[in-house]
């Protein structure tokens, strides 16, 4: 897919977001293990993305500076509908958590290809998470909520998982695999971070630790092979 047709995803995306009102209940009950959760996921979903935006425009691509400010923009409506969650369940928004300081800390140390990498990470963790929240929370409004934000962050992986792909295209294979198991390791620490930071929450939503750690695994290994299989080679996914 070319980033044309990303862009008008987006587009479309924001149209459909633009002309829906987010409902806002009140009187919802959550176990307070999910409700810390959900703060700490709705902490990372609200930043303003300059970091990213500014790479963007450094690549020198308008299309794909474009898709980017609406991705942005996407998630940033994934805070606004975790607020509403949030006060549903008579709770507020907090101010941050640490781990997102250190996931944008870590973002920040490079050029685009390392933002998207760091940024991918988040989105193989938020996919696992978000289908345990619209799975496992037992209220409708929530389920919906996070059916919605999976829906997106389906689409935004193709969309990362195409740049990288056009980055890594010129590395050679040497490069192309030492960089392939750098973002293993990335992953496996980001997920059992997440998964030691949220087990309690993901217990409530029927979800062991375990269970998460390998259900993200899963995810990312075809991921791996998308970026940085070229022809005539492949990547290990381990």
């Amino acid at each position: 897919m070319d980033f044309q047709q990303h862009l008008q995803e987006f587009e479309e995306s924001a149209r459909h977001r633009a002309a829906r009102t987010e409902p806002r209940p009140l009187g919802g009950r959550l176990p307070p293990a999910v409700i810390r959760s959900v703060q700490r996921f709705q902490a990372g979903e609200d930043g303003d993305g300059t970091s990213l935006i500014a790479a963007a425009a450094r690549a020198g691509d308008p299309i794909y500076l474009a898709a980017v400010r609406l991705f942005v923009a996407e998630e940033q409506s994934h805070a606004v509908r975790l607020a509403n969650v949030l006060r549903y369940a008579g709770a507020a928004p907090i101010g941050g958590h640490w781990t997102d300081t250190v996931f944008v800390l870590v973002r920040r140390g490079g050029g685009l290809r390392l933002e998207l990498l760091t940024l991918m990470l988040a989105e193989v963790v938020a996919l696992r998470y978000y289908r345990a929240l619209r799975d496992g929370s037992g209220d409708a409004y929530v389920a919906d909520v996070a059916g919605r934000i999976l829906a997106d962050e389906e689409r935004h992986v193709p969309f990362h998982l195409d740049r990288l792909r056009q980055g890594f295209a010129p590395t050679p294979l040497a490069g192309r695999v030492a960089a392939a198991g750098g973002w293993w390791v990335l992953m496996t620490g980001a997920v059992l971070v997440v998964a030691l930071d949220h087990g309690s929450a993901l217990r409530a939503l029927g979800v062991t630790r375990r269970r998460f750690v390998t259900d993200v695994r899963g995810l990312f290994g075809p991921m791996v092979t998308a970026v940085f299989r070229s022809a005539g080679s492949s990547i290990l996914t381990r």
